[in-house]
């Protein structure tokens, strides 16, 4: 199994990714733990001063002016993470879950928190055994950190409250430990802070959009370039040389993309056959490389601030190397929360291009020879007509999560924390989209193909070919009279969502970016 080190730099999407989905182990480097002992010493000098200092020796947010006595500092830690796991709605996904521990744990590693090397190999220990804390919906506002899912999840590191075990059953954490051999942990002076204080959730759940976005915007470059052909559209508009001159990164890149998969068909450019011969294509089909290269240029930004993010110590107070022990606000989610919201604009209108070739394609009056619906017998049959409007209802809901999350506050902590991000409520509905996005490019291929083979007489390019070939067999029909489409529909997102539909093209077109 492949292991992943985490060391006081940071970690990369790659990790994140391999952690949370595919259950690499976590191993902490010899310099991570060099840098935990050294900063933990800086903590235990401060925490024997009678000075107080904000986390070490006080209470918390608005309850900071309270100076705590030795004999109650492990009381508060305990009592900070009880307090504040205080989620409610449905559980969180897996992967998410793991993301966000793996995430806090690369933080915990870098040495400016003062957590004993102790706590944070629990933290390790807890991955490695597959136990998984119950982490809830609600309770975070993106801003003190993910407090209520971080905490959630230190209740499980202290062996309190409810985990999911390897085999997927909820149980109490403590006896999920007892069985892994795992000791819970006797938090100490600024650990329950240190373990709550984090954008890790929303910054988790942003790498993991990145990495299926990527994948979703190359599928939507192949279908598009399939209902281009179904429509007898021109490939013309996809030439290198008009890319270069307005040289937008994503445009160009998506623009060879659907050159590729069109190489060689022999459907493109038969504006004869319509009685009013067409200068150009219609938007929706024209303009594809310009709106999904716009995404893909968006997907780089939000990259550059997953990475930073990545790289980042972010808790309060924090361990200076020189020794201090300052306040700061680097937990807020500003930076993740802003580009969590620009994706879902981008995937919403990617969403909302797709439907609307999808529509040309079944509209008689503007699919230029094509049945109507794609019905076999139309009037007898309904073809595709109510995969377009599971289709449009799918974009509707695209453009109500696409209403950003960050652009609201609600102060808390009696006005102490009086602007938040609402970063992972950001992070929240874009899952919810990119899930949206999927099944409208799976109505899209589904519709296409179908088009495509309605084509009597003429040849498509071979890598739609093998698209065609490989999502019949996969369990998509094809043309045909009126059938029960839940089924078909269902198979068609399966296949885009598992990578089938680009693994279907690349042997034809060479890798597609």
């Amino acid at each position: 199994m492949h292991t992943v080190v985490v060391g006081t730099s940071g970690t990369t999407p790659e990790d994140v990714v391999a952690v949370a989905r595919q259950g690499a182990r976590v191993e902490l480097s010899a310099e991570a733990l060099d840098a935990l002992a050294r900063a933990r010493a800086i903590v235990d000098a401060l925490a024997a001063k009678p000075e107080p200092v904000y986390g070490v020796s006080t209470g918390f947010g608005a309850l900071a002016s309270r100076h705590i006595s030795p004999d109650l500092r492990a009381q508060l830690q305990r009592n900070i993470v009880r307090s504040h796991a205080a989620g409610m709605g449905p559980r969180v996904e897996r992967e998410v879950v793991r993301a966000l521990m793996f995430l806090r744990l690369k933080t915990v590693a870098s040495g400016h928190t003062g957590v004993r090397p102790e706590v944070a190999q629990t933290m390790a220990d807890i991955l490695n055994a597959g136990i998984t804390p119950v982490v809830h919906e609600y309770g975070s506002l993106g801003c003190s950190g993910d407090l209520a899912p971080l905490s959630h999840c230190a209740m499980t590191l202290m062996g309190e409250g409810d985990a999911e075990g390897p085999d997927g059953v909820v149980r109490p954490a403590g006896e999920l430990l007892a069985e892994a051999g795992i000791e819970p942990v006797e938090l100490r002076e600024k650990e329950g802070l240190a373990l709550l204080n984090g954008t890790d959730g929303m910054l988790g759940m942003l790498v993991m959009a990145l990495a299926d976005l990527k994948k979703l915007y190359t599928s939507a470059d192949i279908t598009a370039a399939l209902s281009l052909e179904a429509l007898l559209g021109t490939a013309k508009v996809l030439a290198p040389e008009l890319h270069a001159i307005r040289p937008h990164p994503g445009q160009g890149v998506s623009a060879a993309n659907m050159l590729a998969v069109l190489k060689g068909s022999g459907l493109t450019g038969h504006f004869q056959q319509d009685e009013a011969p067409r200068v150009q294509d219609a938007y929706s089909v024209r303009c594809a490389p310009q709106v999904a290269g716009a995404g893909r240029d968006t997907i780089a930004y939000a990259l550059t601030v997953a990475e930073r993010e990545l790289a980042s110590a972010v808790d309060n107070p924090v361990v200076l190397p020189d020794g201090r022990v300052e306040s700061n606000g680097n937990f807020h989610g500003a930076p993740v929360a802003y580009v969590l919201d620009f994706l879902a604009i981008a995937a919403a209108d990617l969403g909302s291009i797709a439907e609307r070739r999808t529509d040309r394609l079944l509209d008689k009056n503007r699919s230029h020879g094509l049945p109507p619906f794609l019905a076999d017998d139309a009037g007898v049959d309904s073809g595709l007509m109510i995969a377009q409007y599971t289709q449009a209802a799918l974009v509707s809901e695209m453009k109500r999560l696409a209403v950003p999350a960050s652009a609201d506050s609600i102060p808390s902590s009696a006005m102490q924390e009086d602007h938040v991000s609402m970063g992972w409520s950001a992070a929240r509905k874009l899952r919810t989209a990119i899930d949206n996005l999927t099944r409208i490019i799976a109505v899209e291929l589904y519709a296409a193909t179908r088009g495509i083979e309605l084509r009597h007489g003429l040849t498509p390019a071979p890598a739609s070919q093998a698209v065609i070939k490989a999502v019949r067999e996969a369990g998509v029909a094809g043309p045909g009279p009126d059938r029960f489409l839940a089924p078909d529909l269902a198979a068609a997102d399966a296949f885009v969502r598992s990578g089938q539909l680009v693994a279907a093209v690349e042997p034809v077109t060479g890798p597609l970016a």
